[in-house]
């Protein structure tokens, strides 16, 4: 297995082409192409896809039907096939072509020295500025067909699947610029039909707004269709006799944009993206509706045809063009980020509110630490009471303090409940982990510096111990205050412990957005300037269980070295929860990623001395952590408290996103990682 290879790891590489037309000049048309389609194969691109009748210009109107241009069209596609044979890249190229009594408004699909077959416009619009019906035929009807062009006999029709036998997944249909318009169109069939990356030769002279209606219709399709969707609209050299154009292309996947070129270029432009096939694939396994569309549509769908080629993709490290975010539960764009962290608080609020209400409007009984995730917990707490009109009295928070709690977090926990107005109070819980420990034999009992998991646990086990007892003493619920990715791998004491509560607020949110949340409650002044100020402190520490206590000469206890990097863990769980992705892919993403400190964006407001990066080495040893620590703790997650969904990304809830049997191993994702992930 090539690891370092893009296309061996379920990608292939698209190229949206916009370029100088000369009108009625399909020769110098032709060797535009060809230059383009050369730097596309230089790029190693697997298809390129250029403006709707690029050899001749779309806006030629009566020319459309002069015999000269016809016959110049044919010799023009001659010279694009015969410069094709030593290039990779597939090529979809639009012109004029003439089947039986009427022209076609065609996509000529050319490869290695041969046309693979040649897709009609299915419709022709006849509105306003348009007049297609004037000179072309709509290919709706034109099915089961063959064309001959540039002395190829082909398959003709809109009924064209072009499936590559050599990169799994990529699987091309065409359509042409009004199709896409229209209520049903071509490409969303042939989606039901297996299609994964759907192109678009379009003319589309541009007026005001329409580029914005353009990106709602391509972002629609690549997401209805689970697809990608290939965007190339004509410009430069179109006539403006009484219109203009400005040559926008674009590629979508699955609703997401991977990229766009500028508009009203001054010469050639191609937006060239990676797209993964895998994605695709995978969106289509979990959206069991997409193949039930498939069986209603089951007539319509059956009638496509398959057009079978081979790229013959290059090997070795040709690097990754999309863009993959360090932190796929932190947007790096600002106004991004600020809804979503809205939307996540707003959710967690909305959800203790309700909670809350529909149980007898119990008090919120939650324990508080000073450390991210039970602040978050306890500022949640707050804003459900000020929403439900109650005093902030009746949430109690309870510091309990164990064999390692720091001055500082306790001092956090102290600060941050008075700032708030909650009730506070302090339960030491040394005493009471004492007397279990010598009741059970323990060796710390006996003077000895044992830090074992009981040790631990115990200390865990007795706080939430407490917390449920003083919920039923007080008429109260317990708050949860556990995170995703703390359950994703166990980091949770089972029972009574942390993993348990009445209702869990945290359950959705990864430990990567705690820190944004807390960040956007600050800025957004939902609490007063001494609880932003203890905030603010609160996020400049490291995440710590405080179970073990600090020895002189030995660095404190630390959860990340423990269960690995947050920033490693977090990208791991959201490709393996949202999109199934094998590990080798996952650490050739996350290698992508995390390999260069000063590649790519941060997070808003990210700190520049938290900012680090990370080698192979790294991520193949903690990516094996994650993997043993999932497949081990899926207990814990089988008995989880209700709590809200957050993420698209999932949840842990086996009432929700995930469900898997506690006994389940790990054995083929671990060898996988073996047998396909290199150390460095």
């Amino acid at each position: 297995m090539d690891f370092y290879s893009a296309y061996a790891q379920g990608f292939a590489r698209i190229a949206a082409v916009t370029l100088p037309v000369h009108l009625a000049n399909p020769a110098a048309n032709a060797a535009a192409v060809i230059e383009q389609a050369r730097a596309c194969h230089d790029d190693h691109v697997a298809v390129a896809v250029f403006p709707e009748l690029c050899l001749t210009g779309y806006s030629v109107d009566d020319l459309f039907l002069q015999d000269t241009l016809l016959e110049a069209v044919q010799e023009a596609i001659a010279e694009i096939v015969e410069a094709s044979a030593d290039l990779m890249t597939a090529l979809v190229v639009g012109a004029p072509l003439v089947q039986g009594n009427r022209v076609y408004n065609c996509a000529v699909v050319v490869h290695r020295g041969s046309v693979l077959g040649v897709a009609p416009k299915s419709y022709l619009p006849n509105y306003r500025e348009f007049y297609e019906r004037r000179w072309f035929a709509p290919g709706d009807d034109r099915e089961l067909e063959w064309i001959t062009v540039a002395g190829q006999d082909v398959r003709f029709g809109p009924d064209l699947i072009f499936r590559c036998l050599d990169v799994p997944g990529l699987d091309l249909h065409v359509e042409v610029c009004e199709d896409l318009w229209v209520p049903v169109p071509p490409s969303a069939e042939a989606a039901l039909a297996g299609a994964t990356v759907l192109v678009n030769l379009s003319g589309s002279p541009i007026t005001v707004a329409r580029a914005e209606d353009r990106r709602l219709l391509v972002r629609s399709a690549s997401s209805r269709c689970a697809a990608a969707y290939v965007y190339a609209a004509a410009g430069q050299g179109e006539s403006t006799t009484d219109l203009s154009w400005d040559g926008q292309t674009m590629v979508y996947e699955c609703g997401s944009l991977l990229g766009e070129s500028e508009r009203f270029p001054d010469g050639p432009r191609r937006t060239v993206v990676d797209v993964d096939l895998d994605l695709v694939r995978q969106e289509r396994l979990r959206q069991v509706t997409f193949d039930d569309n498939r069986r209603t549509h089951a007539e319509r769908v059956q009638r496509f045809r398959d057009v079978e080629w081979e790229l013959d993709p290059p090997a070795g490290d040709i690097g990754l063009l999309r863009k993959v975010d360090r932190y796929p539960f932190v947007p790096d764009d600002p106004e991004r980020l600020a809804l979503d962290c809205y939307e996540a608080y707003n959710i967690q609020v909305s959800g203790l509110e309700q909670r809350l209400s529909s149980i007898g409007s119990p008090q919120a009984v939650i324990g508080v630490s000073g450390g991210l995730d039970s602040t978050h917990a306890l500022i949640v707490a707050c804003k459900a009471m000020d929403r439900l009109g109650r005093p902030r009295s009746d949430v109690l928070a309870f510091t309990m303090p164990g064999f390692a709690t720091g001055s500082t977090t306790k001092a956090y926990a102290t600060r941050l409940s008075e700032a708030l107005g909650v009730t506070f109070e302090e339960i030491d819980i040394r005493p009471a982990a004492e007397q279990m420990l010598a009741d059970l034999g323990h060796a710390y009992s006996r003077g000895e510096k044992l830090y074992d998991v009981t040790f631990e646990n115990v200390q865990a086990g007795l706080r939430y111990d407490y917390l449920f007892r003083l919920a039923n003493q007080r008429g109260g619920i317990v708050v949860g205050t556990g995170d995703l990715s703390e359950l994703a791998l166990g980091w949770c004491t089972y029972g009574v412990g942390d993993q348990m509560s009445h209702y869990t607020v945290n359950a959705g949110v990864p430990k990567t957005l705690v820190q944004h949340l807390i960040r956007w409650v600050i800025s957004h002044g939902e609490f007063g300037a001494e609880t932003n100020e203890v905030l603010r402190e609160i996020l400049a520490q490291e995440i710590t269980p405080e179970l073990i206590p600090i020895e002189e000469g030995k660095k404190p206890q630390a959860t990340e070295d423990s269960v690995g990097p947050y920033n490693l863990q977090d990208f791991t769980l959201a490709l393996v929860v949202r999109h199934g992705f094998r590990p080798r892919k996952i650490a050739f993403l996350a290698w992508h990623a995390w390999k260069d400190i000063d590649a790519g964006e941060w997070p808003p407001g990210f700190p520049a001395d938290a900012r680090v990066a990370y080698q192979l080495e790294d991520i193949r040893s903690w990516l094996e952590v994650f993997v043993k620590r999932f497949f081990a703790n899926q207990f814990k997650r089988s008995a989880l408290p209700n709590g809200p969904k957050v993420s698209p990304s999932g949840t842990m809830s086996p009432r929700g996103d995930w469900r898997m049997p506690s006994d389940a191993k790990g054995t083929a994702w671990l060898a996988e990682i073996e047998r396909d992930v290199p150390v460095a």
